[in-house]
């Protein structure tokens, strides 16, 4: 099995309480995340049959497209060689590509035979004699915390037993993996109190924001140039800004205009 995983830690960890300290709440993402992950591959083997589980990580691949997908295989049980550790896979490579690109699990009786998949992946599953196979990716919603794979060292059909076991394990291990990423995740900060501005400068800074010049909002709204720059001038020093384009700005975040 790979990097110390232990099973005890590897529990779905909804509703715990986020570290203050942004590196320790990393740090502790990080350890949930290895131990959640190495213990489904042990899993996988110890409860569902298979001769080898895997684990896939979502992560971006050397020299890959900004935005693609991929994910490397970085947690394993009963693997004979280390032909399949720590193996990049874009998005649609192989039976774990395909479920991770399809967010959904697939399967298939003998690997080498499928023709149904691409074959990138053919040396390495020889060298472990594997032939059947299922991945089912790690979902929370519309995030993919990674794949699992269960194979097995025969030709067999997978049943609905083997295939609901391992998704059972994956919901599980997915609840965690969401709960540890919550840790990782800075909390929302509070805008910043904006002072209150007159119905004259919120008027006069709603068409400002809207690109109007000043002539434009003085003949608008009946007021002389040396008017509306006065009070734009007024809404610049309440929102602390120099300019009308950080004017503009400053007052969409803080909502003063839509």
């Amino acid at each position: 099995m790979t990097r110390a995983a232990d099973p005890h830690l590897a529990q779905p960890v909804d509703g715990a309480v986020r570290p203050d300290d942004p590196e320790l709440a990393a740090r502790a993402a990080e350890l949930v995340r290895d131990a959640v992950l190495g213990d489904l591959a042990r899993r996988v083997v110890a409860e569902c049959g298979a001769d080898v589980g895997l684990v896939g990580v979502p992560e971006p691949l050397p020299g890959s497209r900004p935005g693609s997908e991929g994910m490397v295989l970085r947690h394993w049980a009963g693997t004979r060689a280390d032909l399949l550790h720590d193996v990049p896979v874009p998005a649609g490579l192989g039976l774990g590509g395909r479920a991770l690109a399809e967010r959904a699990p697939t399967w298939v009786p003998d690997y080498r035979a499928a023709t149904n998949i691409s074959h990138h992946y053919d040396a390495a599953v020889a060298a472990e004699d594997l032939y059947a196979m299922l991945t089912v990716p790690l979902m929370d919603g519309g995030t993919v915390h990674g794949v699992v794979y269960a194979s097995l060292r025969a030709v067999v059909p997978f049943g609905d037993v083997r295939i609901s076991a391992v998704g059972t394990l994956a919901k599980a291990a997915a609840r965690a993996l969401a709960g540890a990423a919550a840790w990782n995740r800075e909390p929302p900060r509070k805008a910043a109190p904006v002072p209150p501005l007159t119905p004259r400068e919120h008027e006069v800074l709603r068409w400002a924001a809207t690109g109007r010049t000043n002539p434009e909002i003085a003949a608008r709204l009946g007021l002389t140039c040396n008017t509306v720059t006065g009070y734009l001038k007024s809404a610049m020093h309440k929102l602390g800004v120099r300019n009308r384009t950080e004017l503009a700005l400053a007052a969409r975040e803080s909502g003063l205009v839509s």
